[in-house]
């Protein structure tokens, strides 16, 4: 929560909720609370922790309470990416009485609806009156939030917004908590998705027999020569690497999807995508989760002669930015489950690309194992060697909260684990925003593993904010890896960073800032080290330590564009090498 006038009802609840047992008011629940000043940086805390238990299987809503104004647009970046996530939230705002809005009063504007379409219920709760049954009222609409929130009746979890209106006096009158009571509670048990998995799609009906009829020539699903991989976006889970083993098929895995760590899974698989032998002999693509890191898989599940196959078992609408799918299904089709399919490439398709996924990886190894004049800003750390060290450095048990734009690609790029690693990532709408808060919420879900984070020095920048923790609110350990490059370096890999467009890049791409981060985590009471070669990174990374730590290592981004084009070069060479 954060703190308020208006949500002051809810306040005095909560912290007599959060007093430790035996300290407990009678009546009162149990539950752990956290305080953050900065409503953003609390609806992201809640974000973390709410994924945090999705990843564990403990899904459960986790509860944000405001008050009223501007407080409440301060949770919609969350909000917006708990709606793209599926993330179960439920925001308690304060709101004025009805009879005040509209009418100038202080601090009022109109909250109920202010989500849009991005909460799964809303609600605008009249202020308490103490009318017969009203309590039970409540209790009834909060077994509904709850539902909507975990998707327990649609398969759809996501945001709950209910704006609650208070009247004063907004302080407790010294009665005692009320008896415990089911009157007006609701138990909805979770949906149990209907096992498609039975049901082949020939025989599905009308929609699959159209659906057929249109599929372009040389894409019929039972073709002899109808070579696959699977493709595991974020919050794809094991499913993805058990379907990928059980048919021999090249597993294609982002590192947020949970399935990144199989014999199958393919190390540098965006660079095998542009080779006739591999990614253009593909002739279907099974998705599971939700694939948003890298345009030459997207360029993939765009193709016409690519039969693109959809497994999503969750979620109102199904992953397909290329609006290419065949079909979308909530879980595996019989036909691939059973097994090896023997309609599914040449037996020389998984170790071809096991072959180039391992020569491409080796061929990246060297050239960022060579040695390098320092640049510039006196570095000798690149942002892909950095993300290497960083997942050698994560263990079974750990967890990495990887940020968006470089570090998350870099870690696509370099990772090969044997087994997957618990990394999360705010994928629903990949932004920057809150992601230092979070991994602090991750963090605090999951206090009996070592968690680290990787981003970016501007998504760190963004969110400093949430490194403000009160004396009052519950430690946590949490070692934060900033790739420093002064700036946006994403940019300088994309069409922004061609040397037509140098005398504005720097300007309003690279907006290099400056700032001192150790004079920063200073300010906010955090332990702050500084690496600027390969050398002191191992050190490092291996003694996080307890509490809040930022480790700093300044990355190079003026040689950033040309570094990516000699790791695609050499591994492109590498590849074609492995085909021959």
């Amino acid at each position: 929560m954060a703190p308020g006038s208006r949500s002051a009802p809810l306040a005095y609840a909560l912290a007599d909720a959060a007093r430790p047992d035996g300290d407990r008011p009678v009546g009162a629940p149990a539950i752990r609370l956290h305080v953050r000043t900065d409503e953003r940086a609390a609806g992201f805390l809640a974000l973390g922790l709410a994924k945090a238990h999705d990843a564990i299987g403990d899904r459960r809503p986790v509860v944000v309470v405001t008050t009223s104004g501007t407080a409440v647009a301060n949770l919609h970046p969350a909000v917006l990416e708990a709606h793209h996530a599926g993330l179960p939230l439920i925001l308690l705002t304060a709101d004025r009485p009805h009879e005040l809005r509209g009418t100038g009063a202080n601090q009022t504007t109109t909250q109920a609806g202010i989500f849009g379409t991005s909460t799964r219920l809303a609600a605008d709760v009249p202020a308490p009156t103490g009318r017969p049954g009203e309590a039970a009222d409540l209790r009834n609409l909060l077994s509904r939030a709850v539902a909507a929130a975990t998707g327990a009746r649609s398969a759809d979890p996501g945001p709950v917004h209910l704006d609650l209106a208070f009247r004063e006096p907004l302080v407790p009158l010294g009665s005692a908590w009320p008896e415990p009571s089911a009157d007006g509670l609701t138990w909805v048990p979770p949906r149990v998705v209907g096992d498609v998995a039975a049901v082949d799609v020939a025989e599905a009906g009308a929609v699959a027999d159209v659906a057929a009829a249109a599929r372009p020539a040389g894409t019929a699903r039972r073709a002899t020569d109808l070579p696959t991989v699977v493709v595991a976006g974020d919050g794809a889970g094991p499913a993805a690497r058990e379907l990928a083993e059980a048919n021999g098929w090249p597993l294609l895995a982002e590192p947020s999807s949970g399935a990144l760590g199989s014999p199958h899974a393919v190390p540098a698989h965006r660079l095998l995508l542009t080779h006739a032998e591999l990614g253009g002999a593909v002739r279907r693509a099974v998705v599971l989760g939700r694939p948003t890191l890298t345009r030459p898989v997207q360029h993939l599940l765009g193709r016409a002669d690519v039969e693109v196959v959809v497994i999503a078992p969750s979620g109102r609408d199904w992953p397909d930015a290329m609006r290419r799918a065949a079909e979308a299904h909530t879980a595996v089709p019989a036909r691939m489950r059973a097994g090896a399919d023997p309609h599914a490439g040449p037996p020389s398709w998984l170790a071809a690309w096991q072959a180039a996924g391992k020569a491409a990886l080796t061929a990246i190894d060297e050239v960022l194992d060579a040695p390098t004049p320092p640049s510039r800003s006196g570095t000798r750390v690149s942002g892909p060697a950095l993300a290497r060290d960083v997942a050698r450095a994560t263990h079974a048990d750990d967890v990495l909260v990887i940020g968006s734009s470089n570090p998350v690609r870099d870690l696509d790029l370099v990772a090969a684990w044997d087994e997957p690693r618990t990394v999360l990532a705010n994928r629903g709408l990949a932004g920057i925003d809150g992601f230092v808060s979070t991994a602090l919420g991750v963090a605090l879900a999951l206090p009996r593993r070592r968690v680290r984070a990787l981003l970016g020095d501007l998504t760190f920048l963004h969110d400093a904010g949430g490194l403000l923790r009160g004396p009052f609110e519950p430690a946590v350990d949490l070692q934060i890896v900033v790739a420093n490059d002064d700036g946006g370096s994403i940019f300088s890999t994309l069409e922004h960073g061609a040397p037509e467009h140098a005398d504005v890049f720097e300007r309003v791409f690279a907006t290099p800032h400056g700032a001192d981060l150790s004079a920063l985590c200073a300010a906010y009471g955090v332990r702050h080290t500084r690496v600027t070669d390969v050398e002191g990174l191992a050190p490092a990374l291996a003694a996080p330590g307890t509490g809040v730590s930022v480790v700093e290592v300044r990355v190079d981004r003026v040689g950033r564009r040309a570094l990516m084009a000699r790791l695609g070069a050499a591994a492109d060479d590498a590849i074609r090498r492995s085909l021959t």
